[in-house]
């Protein structure tokens, strides 16, 4: 592995980096760069996606959570198999990364995933859209309809 580049784009993949890794990785990775620097291709942020859905809670339709579970789940299983554990017992084989085989492989699940998450991550996007929209217009219009605050001062 240590002749291969690393070319990781997501910080909380990064964070778990070894010492001996970081100075490895094409660039370094802060949370402040991390809205410039990830990749709709990085399985992390897609596995993310799953973490939005959740947090934004009532405002997700249940089907979009569930895709969203789903994809992450199927994404989940391809990183472990792309790691250094055995998953022999649990019925999967490794995706040897450091071959060139390897590597189509899951460049092949990684173009997969990516556009399986692309609907699910405008969908989540049009959800925090809308809402912010409907929270601004919501405030416009409290603003519009109060009454001048009148301020009684006494002696």
């Amino acid at each position: 592995m240590e002749a291969h580049e690393l070319h990781c784009t997501h910080v909380d993949a990064f964070r778990f980096f070894t010492p001996d890794a970081v100075p490895r990785n094409a660039t370094p990775l802060t949370r402040e760069d991390q809205p410039a620097r990830e990749q709709p291709g990085c399985l992390h942020a897609n596995m993310d996606l799953y973490k939005w859905a959740v947090k934004l809670g009532p405002l997700v339709p249940g089907e979009l959570l569930l895709d969203a579970f789903e994809l992450a789940r199927d994404i989940r299983t391809v990183d472990m198999q792309a790691s250094p554990y055995d998953l022999h017992d649990w019925g999967f084989s490794p995706i040897p990364i450091e071959t060139d085989a390897g590597k189509l492989a899951y460049t092949t699940h990684q173009r997969a995933f990516a556009d399986r998450a692309r609907p699910l991550r405008s969908a989540l996007l049009g959800i925090v859209e809308t809402t912010q929209r409907r929270s601004v217009g919501a405030e416009h219009r409290v603003e519009e309809t109060r009454e001048p605050r009148v301020e009684i001062l006494t002696a």
